[in-house]
């Protein structure tokens, strides 16, 4: 079974076309590199409105069948910036250890990770994932969170995500 991976980038910017997308470019590479299994992207952009990213994530999640759905974009203090509300308002369970390692991660790199907002949940059958915007930050990011993506993903009764070895190594608990 091919996975779908909803990749949601929030810019108002980039949703009128006056700025490129680097973000979402970002993390459909990023899966391009770690994932062995078959996937294929669902890609969208959509401006900095509750409303529309809430009705973005439910239609990735509900009618396109992502297993996992990432966003980038939207995760800072500023006004605009609600992409972790609209995640919250779609997900049934909140995960905030993504969040919280995400951050810890950033922390290493940048004084200013402490202002990012990133957060996870599970809405229906996906895990939502939001990401900053900067490239180099999503993949750092994502080298951090992506070992636990796939178990969740099984948890979830999605489809079985291969990750290879060499870049990312996915934990799932030996049986016994």
């Amino acid at each position: 079974m091919t996975a779908r991976i909803g990749i949601l980038t929030v810019s108002d910017r980039a949703s009128r076309g006056e700025y490129e997308d680097r973000g979402g470019p970002a993390i459909r590479e990023y899966f391009e590199d770690v994932l062995a299994s078959d996937w294929e992207p669902v890609y969208r952009v959509v401006q900095d409105e509750v409303s529309l990213i809430v009705s973005e994530l439910r239609l990735l999640a509900n009618q396109e069948g992502c297993c996992l759905i990432v966003t980038t974009g939207g995760t800072g203090p500023a006004k605009r910036d609600v992409t972790p509300e609209a995640t919250l308002e779609v997900c049934e369970k909140e995960m905030p250890g993504f969040g919280e390692l995400m951050r810890k991660v950033s922390l290493e790199k940048v004084p200013t990770a402490i202002l990012s907002r990133q957060t996870a949940g599970i809405c229906g059958n996906s895990l939502i994932v939001n990401l900053p915007g900067q490239p180099k930050a999503i993949r750092e990011c994502l080298d951090a969170v992506m070992p636990a993506i796939p178990y969740c993903i099984d948890l979830l009764e999605g489809p079985f995500l291969e990750t290879r070895p060499e870049c990312i190594e996915a934990f799932r608990p030996k049986k016994k």
